[in-house]
């Protein structure tokens, strides 16, 4: 009796499996419709990023300024004469002379304040969240008020946030009226740091409470009453039930916190401006090096903004590790 062997395709048999070009076209012939809705944006974001993204690359190859890039004065157009260095940007960075006051205070300094911003507003939206999600009488109007900062246009509350912060504002008089010190906010590098803090705080923990709110609703009551009905203290309730609802919530919003922050260039450009050179994060650093001084580097800026993106590549990857590690070890 013959008996059918299974294996690999004996010679001059065809493989069944499509090759990649037939199943890109079986692909499209099913879903055609797609494709068609997916062009449009793929096409706007490797015009408006692709494109930018491959070009500040090249620049961080080349020792490109203001007084060697191309441009035209008068009726006359002047050509480019940079040239092509490498990877000497990069080593001039990281390790050239002057290396520390240049990108590693810097960075030093934008990894605090990240840190620093990311956890207050997370704890402080988390607090309000838990407050807010309470039955209080004018819930509404309380949640109306503490959303507002973020409804206001940043660059309202940021100058808001100077004025007040300023010799004379509102903020000093109110601490020396209780006898306190009065910091010069805008001028003492540490009190800077702090303003630079504080006014982001301000601005980024209407996002936070929002968004835990949500995922406190989402928890179910039940849980809480069971664990009243077995002695459970608020403590153990927030750390057993709380703190594991709001797992996959909390790891969205601390890694879009930490993306923000970590590229905040609002908050610290508005408040200082190009002064305050020791409360500069890498992000206001760069547009510093190619847009606020003369000549004007583009290519060291360039190349700031290529080791951002790569910095921020790196967390999220590890960040991402870390909780498929979690999620694996709590099943």
């Amino acid at each position: 009796m013959a008996v059918a062997v299974q294996g690999a395709p004996t010679k001059g048999s065809q493989d069944p499996r499509p090759g990649l070009v037939a199943r890109v076209k079986l692909s499209y012939s099913k879903h055609w419709y797609a494709y068609a809705m997916v062009a449009p944006v793929v096409i706007v974001l490797g015009v408006l990023v692709g494109y930018p993204l491959i070009n500040g690359f090249y620049l961080t190859l080349t020792d490109a300024n203001s007084l060697n890039s191309a441009r035209t004065i008068g009726v006359k157009e002047i050509p480019a004469t940079y040239q092509f260095i490498g990877l000497h940007n990069y080593a001039d960075i990281l390790w050239g002379p002057g290396s520390y006051d240049r990108f590693w205070s810097h960075f030093v300094w934008t990894i605090a304040w990240t840190v620093i911003c990311v956890t207050l507003t997370y704890s402080t939206g988390l607090a309000l969240a838990m407050l807010m999600n309470q039955r209080l009488r004018g819930r509404s109007l309380y949640r109306l008020m503490l959303i507002l900062p973020w409804a206001v246009p940043t660059f309202v509350t940021i100058f808001s946030w100077r004025l007040m912060l300023a010799d004379g504002g509102v903020v000093n008089g109110l601490l020396g009226s209780l006898g306190l010190p009065e910091p010069a906010w805008l001028s003492d590098p540490l009190a800077q740091k702090a303003a630079a803090i504080l006014v982001n705080t301000w601005v980024g923990v209407p996002f936070m409470m929002v968004s835990l709110l949500g995922g406190l609703q989402s928890i179910p009551g039940e849980l809480y009453e069971a664990a009243e009905m077995d002695g459970a203290t608020a403590w153990q309730q927030f750390r057993h039930i709380t703190l594991p609802g709001l797992r996959t919530v909390s790891s969205t919003v601390v890694l879009l916190g930490v993306i923000w922050t970590f590229n905040q260039f609002a908050v610290i450009f508005l408040l200082f401006g190009n002064g305050a050179p020791d409360a500069q994060i890498l992000v206001t650093w760069a547009y510093r090096l190619g847009f606020g001084q003369q000549p004007r580097d583009y290519a060291q800026s360039a190349t700031y903004g290529v080791l951002l993106l790569s910095i921020l590549i790196v967390f999220t990857s590890f960040y991402r590790r870390w909780l498929a590690r979690n999620e694996e070890a709590s099943r």
